[in-house]
C-alpha cells in the first residue's frame, strides 16, 4: 500500500509539474507573440537601419480602458548588453513621440514635407535601448475609454499608470528584466520622472521582481513652484526681456507660491509677454521663431506662470531656415496622422475620436493634481542612492537656468566638485557642479529642448551620466 501511495503521489506531482510547466511555456509563448506583434518592419520613408523597433499599446487599467502607447528603438549595436533608457516629455499633455523621439534623441528626424525620415547621427540609441512613453492616457496615441479621465488627471495617476506600464511592458519583453534602467525627460517631466522613480523604489521594496532602476536625468525641469517662478521672472529681467518697472511689479505683486495667481499678477504676465517680449521663441530666446503666414508667431504667451503650461505650443506655419528649425512640431503632426504611419506603428487601433496632436490642450487645461515641489522626492531618492543629474539649456526662458539653480540650492547639498566649464570638441559645452547625491550641468546656447539645439552636447551628457563620471574638463 505504501508503494502504491508513493506512486500515486509521484504521478500527481508529475502531473502538477507538467501543468505548471505547460502554463509557463504558454505564458512565454504569449509574451513572445505579443512582442513579435509589436515589431515595426519599417516606417514609411524610413532609411534602412540594422536595429530593431517595436511599438504598440500596454493596458494599464482594464476597468477604465486606459492604454499607453510606446515606441522602443533598440541600441544600434549589442542591444542585449545595453541598459534601457525611458524618455518622457512633459506639458503636461505633450508627446514623447513628437518631441523626444522625432526632434531630440530618437534615431530619426522628419523631413520638411513629412514625406519621410532621415537619420539623427546623435541619437541616444547609439548608446542605449530607448523607450519613448506617451503618458498619461490622452497624450499622443495613448487613450482611455473613460472620457472623464481626460478631465480629471494629474501627477498621481500619471505616476501610477507609468509604473504599471513598465511592469507589464517588461512582462512582454522579459529580456529587459534585470537590465539597468534609467529614466530621462524634460520640462514638466521634471515632475513625471522623479515621481515615477519614487514609485519604482516603493514597488521594489516589496516585489520579488524589482525593476533595476539606477538613476534619472532631467532637463529644464519644472521642480519647485516658488523658486521656479522667481527664477523665471529674474531670467526675463536679467536677459533684458522685460523692463525694470515690470520686473519690480511682478516681484511685488505676485505670490509665487500660489498655483493660481491674482488677476493683477496674471495681467502683468500677459503684459510682459504681449508688449515687452516681442516676436521671439520663448523656448530659445536667441533662435528665430516659427512665424505664421502673416509674420506673427503663435504666442507662447498662452503659457501661464504657474506651470499649468504647454511647453510646446504647436506652431502652424513655417518658412525656410538654415540650421535650427523652429517648426518641427508641424512636420510631426502631419507625419503621425498619416494612416500608413499609424498602421506601421500599430497605433490608433481603436480609432481615437480626435486627431493626433503633439500636445493635448484638454489634458493641459484640466490638470487637477500637481505637486507644489518635487524637492522632497529628490531628498528621498538621493537617500535611496539613485544617480541624479539635472541639466539646463541656458537660453530657455520657459523653465530657465535661474529657476533650476534656485530650486537646487534649496536642497543644501555638499559640493564635491566646484563649478567648472565642461568641454565638447574643444569648446565650452556649459558649466557644471557636482554635489553629494546630484550633478548639475548647464548646456551653453541650448534652449528648452537641449538635444534639439545641442545634440552632440546632449549625447555627451548621456555618456557621462551613464558612466557616473564628471563631464570632461578639457
Amino acid at each position: 500500500m505504501k508503494i502504491m501511495a508513493s506512486l500515486m503521489y509521484l504521478s500527481l506531482t508529475l502531473l502538477l509539474l507538467l501543468h505548471i510547466t505547460g502554463r509557463a511555456a504558454a505564458t512565454v509563448e504569449e509574451e513572445a507573440a505579443a512582442a513579435a506583434a509589436d515589431r515595426i518592419v519599417s516606417l514609411p520613408g524610413q532609411p534602412k537601419v540594422a536595429f530593431r523597433q517595436y511599438s504598440g499599446y500596454v493596458t494599464v487599467h482594464e476597468t477604465a480602458g486606459r492604454a499607453l502607447f510606446y515606441w522602443l528603438t533598440e541600441a544600434q549595436s549589442q542591444p542585449l548588453s545595453k541598459p534601457l533608457v525611458v524618455w518622457l516629455n512633459g506639458g503636461p499633455g505633450c508627446s514623447s513621440v513628437a518631441y523626444g523621439a522625432s526632434e531630440e534623441i530618437g534615431p530619426f528626424r522628419i523631413n520638411k514635407t513629412a514625406s519621410g525620415l532621415y537619420l539623427n547621427k546623435f541619437s541616444w540609441n547609439t548608446e542605449v535601448n530607448l523607450l519613448f512613453l506617451e503618458t498619461p492616457a490622452g497624450v499622443g496615441f495613448s487613450y482611455t475609454n473613460r472620457s472623464s479621465d481626460l478631465l480629471n488627471t494629474g501627477d498621481h495617476r500619471t505616476a501610477k499608470d507609468s509604473l504599471q506600464f513598465l511592469i507589464r511592458w517588461m512582462d512582454r519583453f522579459p529580456s529587459y528584466k534585470g537590465r539597468d534602467v534609467y529614466l530621462t525627460g524634460e520640462s514638466y517631466a521634471g515632475h513625471y520622472v522623479p515621481q515615477l522613480a519614487r514609485e519604482i523604489v516603493h514597488y521594489n521594496a516589496h516585489s520579488k521582481h524589482p525593476i533595476k532602476i539606477k538613476g534619472f536625468m532631467v532637463g529644464n525641469a519644472v521642480t519647485d513652484n516658488y523658486h521656479d517662478n522667481l527664477g523665471t521672472v529674474t531670467y526675463w529681467w536679467s536677459h533684458a526681456m522685460i523692463s525694470d518697472k515690470t520686473y519690480r511689479q511682478l516681484v511685488n505683486t505676485c505670490n509665487f507660491r500660489q498655483q493660481k495667481e491674482s488677476n493683477e499678477c496674471e495681467s502683468l504676465y500677459y503684459y510682459a509677454m504681449d508688449q515687452e517680449f516681442g516676436n521671439i521663441d520663448q523656448y530659445n530666446i536667441y533662435a528665430p521663431p516659427c512665424n505664421n503666414s502673416d509674420g506673427s508667431t503663435l504666442a507662447a504667451g498662452a503659457t501661464t506662470r504657474h506651470h499649468m503650461r504647454l511647453p510646446h505650443q504647436p506652431r502652424r506655419a513655417f518658412r525656410p531656415l538654415s540650421g535650427y528649425d523652429p517648426c518641427t512640431e508641424k512636420y510631426a503632426e502631419i507625419y503621425y496622422n498619416r494612416p500608413d504611419v499609424q498602421k506601421a506603428m500599430h497605433a490608433n487601433t481603436t480609432r481615437i475620436p480626435y486627431k493626433w496632436t503633439a500636445c493635448s490642450e484638454t489634458l493641459n487645461r484640466n490638470w487637477n493634481d500637481t505637486d507644489d515641489s518635487i524637492l522632497p522626492i529628490y531628498r528621498e531618492l538621493i537617500a535611496a542612492g539613485l544617480r541624479i543629474w539635472v541639466f539646463s539649456g541656458d537660453v530657455d526662458s520657459v523653465v530657465p537656468v535661474t529657476a533650476t539653480r534656485y530650486s537646487i540650492a534649496q536642497l543644501k547639498l555638499h559640493v564635491t566638485t566646484p563649478w567648472y566649464p565642461w568641454y565638447i570638441k574643444n569648446q565650452v559645452g556649459g558649466w557644471t557642479e557636482v554635489y553629494k547625491g546630484l550633478t548639475f550641468a548647464t548646456v551653453r546656447g541650448a534652449g528648452h529642448e537641449v538635444p534639439l539645439f545641442k545634440p552632440r552636447a546632449a549625447l555627451q551628457l548621456l555618456r557621462s551620466f551613464l558612466r557616473g563620471e564628471p563631464l570632461p574638463k578639457s
